[in-house]
C-alpha cells in the first residue's frame, strides 16, 4: 500500500500576489519557500509544516471568490469548500484569532467539533480557511469514529483501505520508460528549464 506523508501542496489562485504574501507569510507566519514566474504568471509556495505547503498561482483577472460559509451546502458545479490547518496547541488557536482580528479580518468564534476546536475565516482571495487544534485524548487517526446515522454501504465496510476493490496492476511501467520531464521550477535547481 502507498504511504502518504502529508499534503505536498494545495494550489490556489490569486489576482494579487502581494496581498497574498502579506497575509500568508507576514500575518499567518508561513515562510515563502519557492517562487516561480515570469510576465503574466507567478507560482509561489508557503510552508505550512516540514512537509506541507500551500501555493498560489497569480493570474491576471482573478478576483477574490465570494465568501461562502464553510460546510454550507451548495448546488451546481463546485469543487472546494475549505482547507483546515492544524495548530500545535489550544493557545495557538486563540493567538491566531486575536492576530487576524487585530489585522481587520473576520474570524468566527472557537467551535467545538468534539475531536477538534476550530476557527474559520477567509484570506484576501476569498479562500475559506479553518485553523484546528486537536483535542487532547481524542485521536480519530488511532480510533476512527463514524457518527453518520445513515452511513452508505461502502462506508460501513470500515476505515481501512480496500485495495481489492480496484483492478491489480498488470502492466507496470518498465524501468527504462520511467522518464522525468522538466517543467516549471526546474530552473530553480538547473539554471534554465531543461529541454
Amino acid at each position: 500500500m502507498i504511504r502518504y506523508n502529508g499534503i505536498n501542496h494545495l494550489a490556489m489562485a490569486t489576482g494579487d500576489m502581494d496581498s497574498t504574501i502579506r497575509f500568508w507569510r507576514d500575518l499567518l507566519g508561513m515562510r515563502l519557500i519557492a517562487g516561480l514566474g515570469g510576465p503574466g504568471y507567478r507560482h509561489y509556495f508557503f510552508e505550512i509544516s516540514e512537509r506541507d505547503s500551500i501555493a498560489f498561482f497569480e493570474w491576471p483577472g482573478v478576483r477574490p471568490a465570494e465568501e461562502k460559509e464553510q460546510g454550507r451546502p451548495v448546488a451546481g458545479p463546485f469543487i472546494f469548500d475549505h482547507v483546515s490547518f492544524g495548530v500545535d496547541d489550544r493557545d495557538d488557536l486563540w493567538r491566531l484569532k486575536d492576530r487576524m482580528e487585530a489585522a481587520g479580518f473576520w474570524v468566527s468564534e472557537v467551535i467545538d467539533h468534539g475531536f477538534i476546536h476550530s476557527i474559520y475565516s477567509f484570506d484576501p482571495n476569498g479562500v475559506p480557511i479553518e485553523f484546528s487544534w486537536s483535542v487532547e485524548g481524542v485521536d480519530i487517526r488511532r480510533i476512527p469514529r463514524i457518527a453518520d446515522s445513515a452511513p452508505s454501504e461502502i462506508c460501513r465496510e470500515g476505515s481501512e483501505p480496500r485495495e481489492e476493490k480496484w483492478p491489480d496492476v498488470t502492466n507496470p511501467t518498465p524501468e527504462n520508460d520511467k522518464k522525468v520531464y522538466p517543467g516549471a521550477g526546474s530552473e530553480l535547481f538547473h539554471g534554465t528549464v531543461r529541454q
